[in-house]
């Protein structure tokens, strides 16, 4: 026998479910599903449970403008299943009944897709076998926090050590902890302006709101690390502690500054305080657009020689609903965009 449930943000059990699963993130919790909600969607947690195992996965439900037919997404980030035990130590059972459940839900709830951005540091792709497609993304960079220090060090670019040097010892460059308002509306400037100077698209336009609520939930542990000059800021970056990761959230540099690259005595401040709170990894991520070839690849990987596998999974649900829409809304049939309707 199984148990099927579908919890929502106010509901306490979906921080529950999480404390009580082998892995998680802050990108799985309630409260980072409803800080940057629109009309028209609805977050769950998609839980099922069998004797004292679990699957849950958290999903964000869309209305399909113009029908009664909806699919389901990922927040922004890395997300996917969380799970009682390790992901391939899971009974075929329990992955079994988890299909089977998750499959009838989207049928009841006429939701045509099924998308979800995949956490690397969890093998989570194992749970969708012969469900769905997983399609491997690209490769991301982590720093194993349970390394010592100096190994973790060892693993840095030799070019990163002499310049993170330089930084603090030549350049007169410091690190310090966000303390004011004020130093969280630089550093959204800063952010910004970045942004714009990298050709962002829209979607990395987070407003000040946005960085108040990440920085001030209960449900992670958020710092906001300045790279100092003197008295200048002139890059900024959050990282998030939840669980085991340590994550390189969202950050900025001043135009000005670019060259000396501060970004890297950021990283290098948060790996020793991600070790110190006795965390297991620092998630760099990849690169621009799920590449692994571009210089913001290249910038992570000089800080650990450890690749994690970033995978998608894709889901279509009704197959027939699927073909009308893309018929009816999608602007290029030819397009590899998943669903094709949204593209």
């Amino acid at each position: 026998m199984h148990k099927v449930s579908i919890i929502e943000p106010q509901d306490p059990k979906w921080l529950d479910v999480l404390q009580k699963s082998e892995n998680y993130d802050f990108y799985h919790t309630p409260f980072y599903h409803t800080i940057e909600l629109i009309k028209g969607q609805r977050p769950v947690l998609f839980l099922v449970e069998v004797q004292d195992d679990f699957i849950a996965m958290p999903f964000i439900i869309r209305d399909i403008e113009g029908t009664s037919y909806k699919d389901v997404t990922s927040a922004y980030g890395y997300a996917g299943p969380v799970s009682s035990v390790p992901m391939d130590h899971i009974f075929e059972e329990v992955v079994q009944a988890f299909q089977e459940e998750l499959k009838r839900f989207f049928e009841s709830k006429q939701i045509v897709t099924a998308f979800s951005r995949l956490h690397p540091l969890f093998d989570s792709g194992t749970i969708f076998e012969n469900f769905g497609i997983v399609k491997p993304i690209n490769k991301t960079v982590t720093i194993d926090l349970r390394l010592s220090l100096e190994d973790q060090r060892r693993q840095y670019r030799k070019s990163n050590k002499s310049e993170i040097n330089q930084l603090r010892k030549k350049k007169g460059y410091s690190v310090r902890l966000a303390v004011s308002e004020s130093d969280i509306e630089t550093f959204v400037d800063i952010y910004q302006e970045t942004m714009k100077r990298v050709n962002a698209t829209e979607n990395y336009f987070f407003n000040l709101e946005y960085f108040k609520a990440l920085l001030s939930s209960t449900e992670w542990d958020a710092k906001l690390l300045l790279a100092m000059q003197g008295d200048e800021i002139t890059a900024g970056a959050i990282f998030t502690f939840t669980n085991n990761v340590v994550q390189y959230h969202l950050a900025g540099t001043r135009g000005e500054y670019a060259k000396d690259t501060p970004m890297k005595l950021l990283i290098d401040e948060a790996r020793m305080l991600g070790a110190e709170a006795k965390k297991h990894y620092l998630h760099l991520g990849g690169g621009v657009g799920g590449s692994d070839t571009d210089s913001l690849f290249r910038f992570k990987s000089g800080f650990s020689n450890r690749n994690d596998q970033f995978s998608i999974w894709q889901y279509v649900c009704n197959e027939a609903a699927y073909e009308e829409l893309n018929a009816t809304h999608a602007k290029n049939t030819e397009s590899d965009f998943f669903p094709k309707y949204r593209g």
